[in-house]
């Protein structure tokens, strides 16, 4: 009786957008000559020259939380800051999707100050983090089956504790439905 009332929100952003491509054979400098007569726009499939493409971004409302404020895991197996994120492209009465998730290192961490960048600290040992851990991959490997992990903590500097226990969790699930790559930005930088 109440549905009528209640309306549907999402913390998180969506854009919506159709997009035609041009596979005009012409280069660029042909393009911007003065000489060179306006051309119309082809598209190899005149049926259906416009794709869409949609991005949602969805924020859990689960341990969300400002930045160093808001880390880690709780006892059920949400991370802080968790945010799923969907790419849709529909063409030709197909559409693909594509989803990336991110949230805090899954285990028991925090900073502690608001300084710029505090030092990071664990608070809970291997032993008590590994329910938790596994908690949450369960519930990834439920939703998406398989997930690859990029691990973008620093590896060398202050987060190196962080990464070090992330790396000890995921050897411990071992679970191969799970893809471990580290990536330090620093090193790219």
């Amino acid at each position: 009786e109440v549905d009528f009332w209640i309306i549907p929100i999402i913390q998180g952003f969506v854009q919506i957008e159709e997009l035609v491509v041009n596979y005009n054979e012409s280069s660029d400098d042909d393009k911007s000559s003065p000489e060179t007569p306006p051309q119309e726009s082809s598209c190899v499939d005149d049926i259906h020259p416009t794709f869409l493409v949609a991005l949602i971004s969805r924020r859990s409302r689960h341990r969300a939380g400002m930045r160093y404020k808001r880390r880690g895991v709780d006892k059920n197996g949400n991370v802080a800051n968790y945010v799923e994120t969907e790419q849709l492209i529909h063409v030709h009465n197909h559409t693909l999707s594509y989803i990336q998730t991110r949230g805090s290192v899954p285990v028991f961490w925090s900073q502690v100050g608001y300084r710029y960048n505090p030092r990071p600290r664990l608070d809970k040992s291997e032993n008590e983090t590994v329910a938790c851990f596994r908690a949450h991959f369960e519930e990834q490997l439920k939703n998406y089956k398989k997930q690859v992990i990029i691990n973008l903590v620093d590896q060398t500097g202050r987060e190196k504790i962080i990464g070090d226990a992330y790396l000890k969790q995921v050897l411990l699930y071992n679970n191969a439905n799970l893809t471990y790559v580290s990536f330090d930005f620093h090193e790219h930088w």
